[in-house]
Parts: C-alpha cells; structure tokens; sequence
C-alpha cells in the first residue's frame, strides 16, 4: 500500500479518536478517559505525519535534521505541558485554558506568516491563509488579556472613549485590509506583518473592556476562534487531521459560546461588537438593610436535622480549595439521611463547566450536580441552602432590579428555600461588582471566613453530633 493510503488511514482513525474524546468530555466520569482517547489520536497523527508525509514536490519531514529539530520541539512542548499540567492548581485551571487556547492562536498566526511567500500565486489559498492568521492574532492576543485578568494582573476592565465604535471601526478595517491583501498579493511581506500586528491590537481592544461575570463566554469565543484558525490551517494543507480538529473545536466553541450567552441573557451581537461588562447605565440601585451571622454549631444544627440541603458551589470554594471537604461535608449529611444536591449555575467560576470539574476532581458524584432549570424548582422543598463563594449567579438583582448590570441573567432561585446560609470571607462585591440583595432577606444568615477552614470547622461539628 502506497505511503499517502497508509497516512491517510492514520489521520482517519486520529480523526475518529477526536470525536469519541470530545463525546466522552461531555460526562465527567468519562471525561479522563475522554482525553486520553484525544491525546492518543494526536499522538498518533504526529506520528504518522513525520513518518509517512511526502509533498507533491518531494519535500519530506524524514531527513535527520528535520526530524531532529520536530523531536526536540515536540520533547519540549510535552515536558512543558506535563509539567504544568500536573502542578497547576485547580483555582488556576481557567488562566492555563486561556494561555493554552492562546498558544493554539499563535500557531495558526506563525502558520499563516510562514507559508504566505509560498501561495502567492494561488488566491484560495491566499484567502485561507490571511483568515488563518487574523483570526489566530486576535485569539492569540486576546487569550493573554484574558489569562491577565483571571489572575487579577488587570483587575479592572479598560474602557477607552467610545470604545464600541472604537472597536467596531477596528473590526471593518482589519478585514478590508485583509481582503485588499488577497485581492493584491503583495510579494514583501510588510502588509501580512502589519496586518498580524493589527489583528493582535483588534484582540487586545476586544477583550480589555470586558469586565463583570462575562468571562466565561469570551474564553469559550475565543476558543472557538482557535478552532476555526486551527480549521483554516487544515484547508491550506489540506489535512484532515487538522480540519477534522479545528472544526470539533470550533464548533463546541461556538455551542458554549452560544449556551453562555444564553445564561448571561446577552446577545450573540454584544460579544461580537464588545458590548460585554457593567452596564455605563448604572450600577445597580442602592441596597439597605441590616445582615445576621449565623455561628459553625447553629449551622450544624439546621444542616444535621433538614430533609434536604442544596450546595451552591462558587469561585470562592475554588480559591480555597475546599471542594474535598465540601464532598465530606455532603458524605456525612448522607449518612444522617439528609439529601444533598449540588445547585450548578452554567457560569459560575472562571470558565464554562468550572464547577463541574472542581468537584468531580474530588469524587462527587456526577447525579448529584444539576443545572440551573433542573433544580429551581426544588429550591421551594428545599430546607437549607448553602452558598459556599457563589455571588452573582444567587443575586435576585438580576430578576428585581432594571439598574443592575446583571439584570435579566437568570440565576438560581436560592431565595425560595426555607433557610440560606452564604460563606464568604467578607462583604466584598462580587465580579459584577454589585452589593447583592440576597445577603439582606431575613432567611439569609451569614457564615464568614475562608472556605476549607469554615467547612473544615463545619463538618467536626457534625461529627460531634
């Protein structure tokens, strides 16, 4: 069998490994596997390219030179990746999604840079080429915004004046002068260059205004902005291995893209032109009242006699790492014969699925965490709720109040349960930046101090009853 046939059956089972990976994400217990599956397949098309690829013009990846310098980059990027991937921690897990989605941006870019000279001559593949490297910039560019601000180096978003037309005006002429590029196919390459640094400035200006609980609908847009460039890269060489992924990626993009706006109650047309953040209008109305704390052993008590508990997951169990003891927490009510379900809001945390993989890292079971739709409804039966860092995502701003920037979105109706008790570590706003009425409802109680020490403290209560 001809060497073309072999590596084209390599790409085709990668192909397939892709599509059973990105299927068994889609559930937590075969998640793991899920990514196994993904890696092997791209291992595989490695592989099979170094080995088997031959150009039409006899260019090979098999002379030892090349094959040296394609190993040693790849022993390189694997030992960085190992390395990272193991020491991360999980509170730091949505800027390494940011910074890697980044890395697959700055690919397509370099890819687009490196073969422009070689296609002069052919118009489609000019096309392919300079849509590969815009869209590759700006998810290049705009990805280290993002990670700059998940890791609060910017803790506030940027607004220049007008920043909407601004960006807009921005949008239009990078793509008319991306298209006068194709149309006239200058031979330097001063215009692809000037047209790369542009499209990274377009990222930059797209995502420095972004502000409030809307990150994780950029970082799943930009995400499939990757998709799509990685998608591009395949056209130009033709290789299904790459279309194949580019799409997948693209394409799931686009579906959170889509699910997060639809929990965000925004629009598509906002994320498109920057009309992300706070609301200019105003930001929110005043909230009055007083607050009651409620103490670790009270807790106990309401918690150790309920019929039904309800945990609100948010970033804070996230910063304190608490999600292990969250799972004892709900071990030991279950024991007791108190049933425990975990309320999960599709933005909460940092990034799409953020609270899904928190407490699956720590054995929940996947029954036990439900949507948003699924457990409003029960809140009404429910006898204590217990928001462990959560805050916009319970705010009944967002339904009550037409000044809130966060109004429209819906939320989980945590106010419908008998009793709620919030732990925080202080009475500081939230992402969007906003007091949050629930705080002062008469049910409300507040329990302060750090996460995995409060639940710590929590479940040795418990144990003493």
């Amino acid at each position: 069998m001809e060497t073309k046939y072999i590596l084209d059956i390599v790409y085709l089972i990668a192909s397939i490994t892709f599509v059973m990976g990105l299927k068994m994400l889609s559930h937590p217990d075969t998640a793991r596997k899920g990514n196994l599956y993904a890696a092997f397949g791209m291992t595989l098309a490695i592989a099979g390219t170094i080995l088997l690829y031959q150009h039409p013009d006899g260019y090979t990846t098999r002379e030892p030179i090349k094959i040296t310098l394609i190993l040693v980059a790849f022993g390189i990027g694997t030992i960085a990746g190992w390395l990272t991937a193991n020491k991360v921690q999980m509170t730091k897990m949505p800027e390494l999604v940011s910074l890697f989605n980044g890395m697959g941006g700055a690919c397509a870019a370099l890819i687009g840079i490196m073969e422009y000279e070689h296609n002069l001559g052919n118009p489609g593949a000019m096309a392919t080429i300079i849509a590969g490297l815009v869209i590759g910039s700006v998810s290049f560019s705009g990805s280290i915004i993002a990670f700059l601000k998940l890791n609060e180096t910017m803790k506030k978003p940027i607004r220049l004046p007008s920043y909407n037309i601004l960006n807009t005006v921005v949008m239009v002429a990078l793509v008319a002068f991306g298209a006068y590029i194709v149309y006239a196919r200058p031979e330097h390459m001063l215009l692809p260059v000037l047209l790369f640094a542009a499209a990274l400035i377009y990222g930059v200006l797209f995502v420095i205004p972004i502000g409030g609980a809307d990150m994780p609908v950029v970082i799943s847009l930009l995400n499939s902005f990757t998709g799509l460039a990685a998608a591009f890269g395949g056209f130009l060489y033709q290789n299904q291995v790459m279309l194949t992924g580019g799409i997948l990626v693209g394409s799931a993009g686009t579906i959170l893209t889509l699910a997060m706006c639809k929990a965000m109650n925004r629009p598509l047309s906002n994320v498109i032109f920057g009309a992300f953040g706070p609301s200019t209008a105003g930001t929110g109305a005043e909230v009055t009242g007083s607050i009651k704390d409620i103490s670790i052993s009270d807790t106990a008590i309401l918690m150790n006699y309920a019929q039904k508990v309800v945990i609100v997951p948010g970033y804070g169990l996230a910063v304190a790492q608490a999600q292990h003891v969250i799972h004892e927490l709900e071990t030991l009510l279950e024991e007791r014969g108190v049933e425990v379900k975990y309320a999960i809001h599709p933005v909460a945390g940092r990034m799409p699925g953020h609270m899904n993989v928190l407490l699956a890292e720590s054995n929940v079971s996947y029954d036990k965490l439900v949507e948003m739709e699924e457990i409003n409804p029960e809140f009404t039966k429910t006898d204590v709720v217990l928001v462990v860092g959560a805050n916009d995502v319970v705010n009944p701003a967002a339904k009550t109040d037409p000044s809130s920037p966060i109004f429209g979105m819906p939320i989980l109706d945590v106010e419908n349960a008998r009793n709620v008790i919030v732990n925080k570590r202080s009475m500081n706003a939230g992402y969007a930046g906003i007091d949050n009425l629930l705080f002062y409802q008469p049910k409300t109680s507040m329990l302060f101090g750090d996460a995995k020490g409060v639940l710590t403290k929590l479940v040795s209560e418990l144990k003493q009853m």
